[in-house]
């Protein structure tokens, strides 16, 4: 995706609304699945509003999906039966007088698509048929949920969302978090499922989706570029490190002599106020000077250059403040906002001037 052409609200806490089409941007990233034939049309589409982008996703997805072949699973049943099958339950049947049918309660494993990500999104659809989203893809939805007719409705608020993914059932994993998004949406403030910007995301969500989104875009756009986000050891003279929190960074840039670590935060406020004067919150220094310090350390290479950056998602009517670049203890630690409510160009511009400022590469064309 170019800068021209290019995880689950814009926070409330951070009093920030990213447009829609830059959250499917940001998604696009995030999800290289994205990329696959069936979505590029969205990439000219407009969307009504953050739902409609949901909706949008997941009737493209789905149709992947059926044409896949829904997934199935071994799922654990338990009913009366006439035939024994399974493990039958003397104790149950007593209880419920089956018996006295000539049946018996047996639980036995059933090979259905009656699994709980097939649930998941099917409740997701019965709820967005009900938002405010274009009549033409509820119809399309609608046609889609004949394939789930065998599927059981969840009640939304009960869902645990932690799902274990394994190479069968692997492509769900996309849609179940569209899912996520849409029905925690959904059911957080469903007044405000007609804005064009929309919040969709708490600050935690927000957070991770803002770092993995940084992380793919370097990537993606600069192959010249290692891109991780390794745990950094630390320098110790013992080795005893028992109680030490493990050091797990954001990001990791490296490239010929030269290492960037960079800190993703996400806040309403970047600076705070200090006896009348403005200044940088000392936890995210402290936290990025120790990684950048034991990274420095910990190399065999002693001529590598190691610096590190926090990289602060702008709040919304917050001016964009001037970068900052200090140099403590001999390595460079700089500060930097992004603002996510602007054009996307805008974006992938300090992005790409990160790298240039840092390693002097440009963006491949």
């Amino acid at each position: 995706m170019g800068s021209g052409t290019k995880l689950e609200r814009a926070v409330t806490g951070c009093d920030s609304m990213i447009p829609v089409k830059n959250v499917y941007y940001m998604l696009s990233y995030v999800f290289q699945t994205l990329n696959e034939r069936g979505y590029k049309k969205m990439e000219t589409e407009s969307f009504h509003n953050a739902l409609d982008l949901c909706a949008a996703i997941l009737e493209i997805s789905i149709a992947l999906q059926i044409k896949r072949g829904l997934g199935k699973d071994y799922v654990a049943k338990t009913e009366p039966l006439y035939s024994l099958r399974g493990r039958m339950d003397l104790t149950e049947s007593v209880k419920t007088q089956t018996l006295l049918k000539k049946q018996m309660v047996c639980t036995y494993d059933d090979y259905t698509v009656n699994t709980k990500c097939n649930q998941i999104i099917k409740t997701t659809v019965a709820y967005l048929l009900r938002a405010d989203i274009p009549k033409t893809r509820k119809k399309n939805l609608r046609k889609q949920m004949l394939y789930f007719r065998d599927v059981d409705l969840l009640e939304p608020k009960r869902i645990n969302w932690r799902l274990f993914y394994h190479r069968n059932n692997q492509t769900y994993r996309f849609i179940i978090f569209i899912c996520h998004l849409a029905l925690k949406s959904l059911l957080q403030d469903p007044s405000k499922a007609s804005h064009k910007q929309w919040h969709f995301f708490d600050d935690r969500d927000m957070h991770v989706l803002f770092e993995k989104f940084v992380r793919a875009y370097f990537k993606k756009e600069f192959p010249q570029l290692k891109v991780n986000a390794p745990h950094i050891k630390w320098k110790l003279d013992d080795g005893f490190e028992d109680m030490l929190p493990r050091m797990k960074t954001d990001i990791m840039l490296t490239h010929k002599k030269k290492i960037l670590i960079i800190d993703t935060k996400y806040y309403a406020e970047i600076a705070r106020s200090h006896y009348g004067a403005e200044t940088l919150r000392s936890a995210h220094l402290y936290q990025l000077f120790t990684y950048v310090k034991n990274q420095a350390e910990a190399s065999d290479d002693k001529s590598m250059e190691v610096a590190g950056m926090l990289l602060y998602a702008q709040p919304e009517g917050h001016a964009s403040f001037a970068d900052k670049t200090y140099l403590m203890s001999g390595n460079k630690i700089s500060v930097r906002s992004l603002d996510l409510n602007s054009e996307w160009k805008e974006i992938a511009h300090v992005l790409n001037q990160i790298v240039k400022d840092s390693f002097e590469i440009e963006k491949l064309q």
